[in-house]
């Protein structure tokens, strides 16, 4: 399927999340309190993304992750939108939006805080990830 395709499949959230830049409500998203063993992929791409074992709860209300499972399907991109100074996260293989990544997060996982949007996620069970295609990242969980 290609990305034309599977931007048709996104509801109106997941859209306005990837591909306009939006934010979804926070403390009202899928994954904010989601703390099953597992990854999150990239709603448009599937490229994998988060960990669970990165995931903390910062108490901002959207996903918090100390860092991506691979740094080179993440970029980062300076944003002065809403007159604030931060750093946007975009997938690399979909350009999808996901969020923000700030230096405020726990010292002891680095320091990092990717705010993720629920929206531009898909978790993967940890007892799904071999037949759905993830297989390479059970040694996560080992």
């Amino acid at each position: 399927m290609n990305k034309e395709e599977r931007l048709k499949q996104l509801t109106q959230m997941q859209y306005y999340v990837t591909q306009q830049k939006g934010t979804e409500p926070p403390y009202q998203n899928e994954y904010d309190q989601h703390f099953e063993e597992g990854i999150y992929v990239d709603i448009v791409s599937g490229k994998p993304l988060f960990s669970s074992k990165d995931k903390f709860d910062a108490g901002c209300g959207w996903p918090s992750f100390a860092k991506p499972i691979e740094t080179q399907e993440i970029t980062e991109h300076f944003d002065t939108s809403h007159g604030m100074r931060r750093v946007e996260v975009r997938s690399k293989t979909a350009d999808s939006h996901l969020g923000h990544v700030f230096p405020d997060g726990p010292r002891e996982l680095g320091g990092l805080r990717y705010c993720i949007n629920s929206a531009a996620l898909r978790f993967i069970p940890k007892d799904q990830l071999e037949e759905e295609g993830y297989g390479e990242y059970l040694k996560i969980f080992e």
